[in-house]
């Protein structure tokens, strides 16, 4: 009942998280992010924290980067009833035509405000990708 439940919250949070994005809406996509926000795996970056996931958000919105947001292969690894941890492939469509495509693994908390946020996410590298995309299946 937890898995049910959990991957319905997880794929609602991934359809607003990717409606927002391509609304460039930046308070409501903001808003499903953790202040506690840890990303990990992103070339240039040590780990990512709010205010750099922020500012990023900002200014491809206000410069209508991209142009949509896509997620499959959802592949549940556990939940709480505080917290949600799965992999899914994600494909991000910019405006000018580029795609972007990898499997992140991804941990929404249910906050104090009893709303659930993305509190880490890593992306994974292909060959570690395709084995934790994997095994989360079985």
């Amino acid at each position: 009942m937890i898995e049910e439940h959990g991957q319905k919250i997880a794929e609602q949070w991934l359809t607003h998280a990717a409606e927002t994005a391509s609304q460039k809406d930046l308070n409501s996509h903001m808003g499903m992010i953790s202040k506690r926000i840890s990303v990990e795996g992103v070339p240039g970056f040590d780990t990512i924290d709010y205010d750099i996931w922020y500012r990023q958000c900002r200014h491809q919105f206000e410069n209508a980067m991209i142009k949509s947001i896509a997620y499959k292969g959802f592949n549940f690894v556990s939940a709480t009833e505080t917290q949600i941890n799965f992999t899914i492939y994600e494909m991000v469509v910019g405006a000018d035509g580029t795609l972007n495509e990898q499997i992140v693994e991804m941990s929404l908390e249910k906050e104090e405000d009893e709303q659930w946020r993305l509190v880490h996410e890593r992306v994974l590298i292909e060959n570690d990708a395709m084995r934790n995309h994997e095994l989360a299946k079985q």
